[in-house]
């Protein structure tokens, strides 16, 4: 069928770029349909061919009560029912995290503990690789939302097809070139269900809003491309951050000086003479490099940081209790004690 052959395609694509071997591969299924659809295409193009055994992991966040005891058998029934069906070398893990229990932002919370499973659930098999489902459509609704937070370039990457998870622990998206509309269509020409998560149809949320909202009024009054052509974007955004990445750390090796007590110290006029955007991107590695909190940190407040390290302003708070100033050729960073 043309829908499954165009789904699969995309999915060998990106396989074929990867450097293969014979470990085992961990597939996060969460019964949604978008995982569900990874699990049938990387079983279908396994088929045939000498490729590592692959292990359904679904962990259980405990956060919508009966719905997510409802997806994690659904995930036992779907394995079950692969295999009675003669699917072999395929494994099942299922884990369970009070997400809720940790506290703080809990989709921080439990994105932290479900890639800290994922990564335990890989060193235990000795696996390599780690995919999730994440599709054109979830790269398109991140581009769009840190569009509207006011992003910068290294936003506009948004989800990355691959990345270091742990030492050794890849995390790899095979989906992010296949829209939503392949994946529901690809499901059901195979005849299979899928779970729907209600959580994802709450509006009070902006990436839900965007979801049901922004991205279909773009699809149908000005591009029904839109999803693909932001994922471009993304890709050329990830392409020409990688060279401005590279920029920064070498300024910021050149600029850095000796602390003074618990301030961090730079040279104000070697980072003057740098492009600005250089010189937020400097000061970002630098939040990064500290384990500081991001958050609260915008364009705003990046562009004020260099406004300090120009001579533009004296000095600048930032959130969380961060000051910045500068003294004659200086700018001194404090973190709050």
């Amino acid at each position: 069928m043309q829908v499954e052959s165009s789904l699969l395609l995309k999915v060998e694509q990106f396989l074929r770029s990867l450097d293969g071997n014979c470990r085992p591969v961990i597939v996060a299924v969460s019964g949604g349909p978008d995982s569900v659809a990874l699990l049938h295409a990387l079983i279908k193009l396994r088929s045939g061919k000498q490729c590592p055994s692959l292990l359904i992991a679904h962990l259980n966040h405990q956060l919508r009560g009966l719905e997510s005891d409802g997806d994690e058998r659904f995930v036992s029934d779907l394995h079950h029912a692969l295999a009675v069906s003669g699917i072999a070398g395929l494994e099942l893990r299922c884990g369970r995290a009070d997400v809720q229990a940790q506290g703080g932002n809990l989709e921080s919370v439990a994105r932290r503990v479900r890639y800290g499973w994922l990564s335990e659930v890989a060193r235990n098999v000795n696996a390599r690789f780690v995919t999730t489902g994440h599709t054109a459509d979830d790269q398109a609704e991140t581009v769009l939302h840190g569009l509207l937070r006011g992003t910068g370039l290294k936003g506009l990457r948004g989800i990355a097809s691959q990345r270091n998870l742990a030492p050794g622990i890849e995390l790899i998206r095979p989906l992010l070139r296949v829209t939503r509309g392949e994946v529901l269509d690809y499901l059901e020409a195979l005849g299979q269900p899928y779970r729907v998560d209600a959580s994802n149809a709450n509006r009070d949320y902006t990436r839900n809003r965007i979801r049901h909202e922004l991205l279909p009024y773009l699809a149908q009054n000005y591009n029904p491309a839109i999803a693909s052509l932001l994922g471009h974007l993304a890709e050329q955004a990830a392409a020409a951050y990688e060279k401005q990445e590279a920029q920064a750390q070498e300024l910021l090796a050149e600029a850095e000086r000796p602390k003074a007590g618990a301030l961090l110290v730079f040279a104000a006029p070697r980072l003057a003479g740098e492009p600005r955007h250089l010189i937020r991107e400097v000061f970002r590695l630098v939040w990064t490099r500290e384990g500081w909190p991001l958050g609260a940190m915008g364009f705003r407040e990046w562009d004020r940081l260099a406004a300090v390290a120009v001579g533009e302003m004296v000095a600048v708070d930032l959130p969380g209790g961060f000051r910045a100033c500068r003294r004659d050729k200086v700018v001194q960073i404090g973190c709050p004690v």
